[in-house]
């Protein structure tokens, strides 16, 4: 199993693992990813995960903070829910980490949610700081927990 850059033939496959994890509409697919496809200018970089017997088992993306130096967000990454819980979602995370190793600082941002637990501490686990919450900011009752790591230069 291993992270590679995402192709166009990969689509098909990242619209399964959303519809699989609900991660956000998979409608919206089509549109978030043709910037990666079509215009390096952004810095996008969306990647797969591939399992040798069952092809991609997972996607990422992430992207540059607008007027900040060396800071990225990771937008969104994603298993199939039939191999969360096998280090895939960790190397992936490795992945990302290795792309980014000459950058500052990667963000991440989830919810607070009692069904984002696991995501929480899945953050923690790879040492994410918790660094801050923002109440209320996807819904009433659901606070956005961002997490903080730096590494690089």
């Amino acid at each position: 199993m291993s992270s590679r850059p995402a192709v166009p033939a990969d689509i098909p496959a990242i619209r399964h693992v959303l519809q699989d994890t609900a991660l956000f509409p998979s409608e919206l697919l089509e549109e978030l990813i043709h910037p990666f496809f079509h215009d390096d200018s952004h810095g996008e970089h969306w990647f797969v995960h591939d399992s040798d017997r069952e092809g991609v088992i997972g996607f990422g993306f992430v992207r540059p903070e607008p007027l900040a130096d060396g800071t990225w967000n990771l937008v969104a990454i994603g298993v199939r829910n039939h191999m969360q819980g096998r280090g895939v979602g960790a190397a992936m995370m490795r992945y990302v980490e290795e792309h980014l190793a000459d950058q500052r600082v990667l963000i991440v941002e989830t919810s607070s949610v009692p069904e984002y637990a696991r995501t929480r501490r899945f953050y923690s686990n790879l040492g994410f700081a918790h660094e801050a919450t923002i109440r209320d900011y996807w819904a009433a009752g659901d606070d956005k927990v961002i997490f903080w790591k730096a590494f690089g230069v």
